[in-house]
């Protein structure tokens, strides 16, 4: 158990980024790096002890800020689309950034939080190591009211867990709704499409949306769909159906309905890769998670490596898509004063 820090590389304005490793007993290994507290790597054995890196990354400044596909990101004030990049609180109406097809906003870009360098910690705890990443973002930052205080930990655990622990406050009635962008291929992440592997989410609902993926707040029923994983299921068994959905988001693109009581965390999600034996479950106590196919996915990443669309997929815990304009939807909103706080863990298993 413990942690090493080591430098990443230089920004343009000279300032370093530092790369953190955390290891646990078992000689499970997870880093990552203070420029935008992303998540670089997650290093795991098969069924047979072989470890391979199941995350993919980038694994230079450089690319973490150029290239497409947001892989390992903490996102947030708000992950995923906000409908006509606006939103209205407390009578006053909010402009975004438009950054998704033309009118909309997407990971609360252009200005996006991968950019920044975030204040590190890295500690033991009785969990397991813990390294927390910290960032004030002021008032009217990317357009979001409120001076914020930011901190997201990522906890290396001694049962192969990485528990991610998000907390804010803000001195206004602001927006709360943060994820991790992470891309998970269990054969490893140079081994190409993840078509085989399956996928059981805890969902009897998915929140249907346009062709713009902005969802047009009715909860349509997954059973008779190829949006139902209440069985374990192939990714690519269904996944270029002849379904209006998919066709909108070329594959898997689209915020679940979790069954779990509201804020309580639970088993919510599971991916399996049979050849390997890998397993990984996610907890979480949010309501909603996106469930993304990498249909867009491109770019070099980590030792090289071409990545190509369907050759990883994210499990982004969350408010729903577009949640501060469907009062419907369990709100995103945190008052003045208040805490947001929320959990994640992605546990890493083997089956024979």
């Amino acid at each position: 158990m413990g942690w090493k820090k080591e430098k990443f590389g230089t920004l343009e304005n000279g300032a370093q980024a530092d790369k953190y490793t955390l290891t646990n007993d078992h000689g499970v290994s997870a880093s990552f790096t203070n420029l935008g507290g992303i998540w670089l790597s997650m290093i795991v054995p098969d069924k047979n002890g072989n470890r391979k890196d199941v995350l993919l990354g980038r694994d230079t400044v450089e690319r973490c800020l150029t290239l497409s596909g947001h892989l390992g990101e903490i996102v947030g004030r708000n992950a995923n689309r906000i409908g006509n990049a606006a939103f209205t609180l407390n009578g006053v109406t909010y402009a975004l950034g438009i950054n998704d097809k033309g009118r909309n906003n997407l990971h609360s870009g252009p200005d996006f939080y991968r950019s920044r360098l975030w204040d590190a910690q890295a500690e033991e705890t009785k969990e397991g190591t813990r390294l927390t990443f910290s960032l004030f973002s002021p008032d009217g930052d990317q357009g979001y009211p409120g001076n914020a205080r930011i901190a997201v930990s990522y906890t290396l655990t001694e049962d192969n867990s990485l528990r991610l622990d998000y907390h804010m406050t803000a001195d206004a009635d602001t927006v709360a709704n943060f994820t991790n962008h992470a891309y998970f291929n269990l054969a490893g992440h140079e081994s190409g499409d993840v078509l085989s592997q399956k996928v059981w989410i805890d969902s009897d609902y998915f929140t249907v949306a346009d062709s713009d993926s902005i969802p047009t707040g009715e909860l349509v029923p997954v059973k008779g769909t190829p949006m139902d994983f209440n069985q374990l299921k192939a990714i690519g068994q269904d996944i270029d159906a002849d379904y209006e959905p998919l066709i909108f988001g070329k594959g898997y693109d689209h915020n679940w309905v979790l069954k779990h009581p509201a804020g309580e965390l639970s088993l919510s999600l599971k991916a399996v890769d049979e050849k390997s034996g890998r397993v990984m479950e996610v907890y979480t106590d949010l309501p909603g998670v996106q469930f993304y196919s990498g249909n867009m996915l491109n770019g070099i990443g980590k030792d090289g490596v071409e990545y190509q669309a369907r050759h990883g997929y994210c499990f982004e815990t969350q408010h729903y898509p577009d949640a501060v304009n469907k009062p419907q939807f369990p709100s995103p909103f945190l008052k003045a004063g208040e805490e947001y706080r929320t959990t994640t863990i992605y546990k890493f298993t083997t089956e024979a």
